[in-house]
């Protein structure tokens, strides 16, 4: 199977490892092997909200108001089309992967509902050797964070919707448990493996921008206004192993930025941006246990960088603290249906001195999920999850998804 659809099933091979594909289509071509290879899936999605309390954040949090919504759309993965060539040429071996991520919910030109769009995920190559590495360079899924992402069980279905549909894909357990790894420019060497210890360090696109919320407005203005942001560092070790019939995995991760001045603000306290995580995953008897926690500061929450700084007072930003995590356990039944529940929390504290009260304090949700392989390649996905969202006072706003569809790997 191709290098971008391993990322993406690797989460569903944890998630429903008897049923995903082993490879997809590959064409001989010449000194070149083609892989082709991705994934189909779509989703009806039932969503109702509970109280319309204030809670103020970037991006999409359970905070829509009082309201039921259906929806026809894909889960967290978007649909998948992805190429890869291989070769071997001077000692080296030689990769490229394009791929495409068309989505399957409502075309907003059509008519109202989400947008159903194109993304352009990935577009790297890589170079090396088993016997020093490999070398990455070019647009793929960020390092910090990644493992989490993949380990979720709502990577096979849909998760957190907050109402709507984020783009062309749901949030699954992003900004609910884990900060989203991102798709980035990026350079990046992976060391070989040692008998399952294996390293990865680069440098990758910064975030932009950083969405500060003031104590009356969000600040927009403060929105990609850094100046001399440094690049992204970004390192992740781990341990796979394998004993009689328990494998598992062990990975920590971190990432540092220099956010640079903002435009408009005399000073910035924290001008670094940072963050670190720590997961395991063990699977033994048909049961598979995974625990994840990230920690961080002027990181923000769900995507890096949002909500990151406040306002401590005048024209002083300071970062804010943030952590979170999940905890997940599944269970395959005789009939190789997977049986899922996890639980995660993301929270955000107010910087020293703020009192903006409305701003967003946790995210928290649970979900429950059932991943039935009906062929090796096509599964059938219900779940259910109950998502919390709460601001700096107390306040609260629930909601209810429901989700049944299926998604195909190829």
């Amino acid at each position: 199977m191709n290098k971008n659809i391993k990322l993406a099933v690797a989460g569903a091979v944890l998630a429903l490892s008897a049923t995903a594909a082993n490879a997809g289509i590959v064409i001989p071509a010449g000194d070149w092997t083609l892989d082709v290879s991705g994934n189909v899936n779509a989703y009806s999605v039932w969503n109702k909200s509970d109280n319309s309390n204030t809670i103020t954040s970037t991006g999409i949090t359970a905070t829509t108001g009082v309201n039921t919504q259906n929806m026809l759309t894909n889960g967290l993965l978007p649909n998948f089309l992805g190429f890869t060539g291989t070769t071997r040429q001077n000692d080296l071996d030689v990769s490229f992967t394009i791929s495409l991520q068309p989505g399957s919910a409502h075309n907003s030109g059509l008519g109202v509902g989400a947008d159903g769009g194109i993304n352009n995920r990935q577009a790297f190559i890589t170079f090396g050797d088993k016997s020093w590495g490999s070398v990455k360079v070019g647009k793929d899924l960020g390092i910090f964070a990644s493992d989490a992402i993949l380990n979720d069980m709502t990577l096979l279905g849909v998760g957190a919707t907050a109402g709507s549909s984020a783009g062309n894909t749901t949030l699954g357990r992003i900004g609910y448990g884990y900060i989203y790894a991102d798709w980035k420019p990026m350079i990046a060497y992976t060391t070989p493996n040692f008998n399952g210890f294996q390293a990865t360090v680069g440098i990758s696109q910064n975030f932009k921008s950083i969405n500060a919320l003031g104590t009356t407005t969000a600040l927009t203005g403060v929105s990609s206004s850094l100046v001399n942001a440094s690049p992204a560092y970004e390192g992740k070790v781990s341990y796979s192993f394998a004993a009689n019939d328990v494998t598992g995995k062990i990975w920590a991760s971190g990432i540092a930025q220099r956010t640079g001045s903002i435009v408009g603000y005399t000073n910035t306290e924290d001008p670094i941006a940072y963050a670190g995580d720590i997961g395991a995953n063990v699977n033994v008897a048909g049961f598979g246990v995974t625990g994840y926690y990230y920690n961080g500061t002027a990181i923000g929450h769900q995507g890096q960088g949002w909500d990151g700084y406040g306002i401590s007072s005048g024209t002083t930003l300071k970062g804010r603290d943030s952590d979170g995590g999940y905890v997940q356990v599944t269970y395959v039944l005789p009939t190789k249906t997977k049986l899922g529940v996890s639980w995660g929390e993301s929270n955000l504290d107010k910087a020293n001195g703020e009192s903006f009260n409305t701003l967003l304090k946790s995210n928290e949700m649970w979900t429950a999920g059932v991943y039935h392989p009906l062929t090796k390649h096509l599964n059938l996905v219900a779940e259910y999850s109950h998502a919390t969202s709460e601001n700096q006072v107390g306040a609260e706003n629930k909601n209810n998804i429901g989700s049944l569809g299926a998604i195909l790997f190829f």
